[in-house]
């Protein structure tokens, strides 16, 4: 029996060591490598039938547009490890905030390797996910991925197909306003428009905007550059 026992622990840890090497090996491979999809992305065409989606490298985007993320979304993302421990506490403060204190990487970690579910289980593995991403992708790449998978309408996924949809241009001509305005839809794209502006979105664009400025005066986005 303890031989059995022995025998059966040992297997446990072998598959154990085996795809947690798959998983490192997955992360890193799309270091270089954009996610051929998501789950999110996956559901939404079931459900809708079709979605727009069109992956763009970081050449290919506005240079405003990785700051007005960062300004809209987390601002201390150039100098955490993956975690903002300040938010985390603010949300569990203010159990009505949205996104609930997640930093862009923790956003990538879920949107590219999980499901959209907030259990203590998948808050779990996005940590450990997160961990990855942070330690085997540049800032730089980190951003380039959450721009391209991040829903920014109904059935419209990355700033490329946010772009072309609502301001009739690809991603890289975008000016500084309209990646604030795409910014400002985010954590709640499907009952916000970058283009019919409600106040609290006009305040909201404004507000990152200034952040925009102060980040950049400050050299706070300068992990972006790569």
């Amino acid at each position: 029996m303890r031989r059995r026992l022995r025998r059966g622990l040992a297997w446990l840890l072998r598959g154990g060591a085996l795809a947690t090497l798959a998983v490192v090996l997955l992360v890193l491979a799309l270091r270089w490598v954009p996610p051929p999809t998501t789950y999110y992305v996956m559901s939404e065409y079931l459900r809708l039938g079709a979605v727009e989606r069109r992956w763009v490298p970081a050449a290919r985007l506005s240079p405003h547009l990785p700051v007005a993320v960062v300004a809209a979304e987390d601002v201390q993302f150039c100098a955490h490890a993956g975690f903002d421990f300040e938010a985390i506490r603010a949300a569990f403060a203010d159990q009505s905030r949205l996104r609930g204190g997640s930093t862009i990487s923790q956003q990538v970690a879920k949107n590219v390797f999980l499901w959209p579910d907030r259990s203590w289980l998948r808050k779990g593995v996005e940590a450990g996910f997160t961990v990855l991403i942070e330690l085997l992708w540049p800032k730089a790449r980190i951003v380039e991925v959450y721009l391209n998978v991040a829903e920014f309408g109904e059935g419209s996924f990355g700033a490329e197909a946010a772009a072309r949809h609502h301001f009739d241009r690809p991603a890289a001509e975008l000016t500084a306003a309209q990646s604030a305005r795409l910014a400002a839809i985010l954590p709640n794209p499907k009952a916000r428009s970058p283009v019919a502006l409600t106040p609290f979105l006009q305040r909201r664009v404004r507000s990152i905007r200034s952040s925009m400025a102060t980040l950049e005066a400050e050299g706070r986005v300068d992990c972006l550059a790569g």
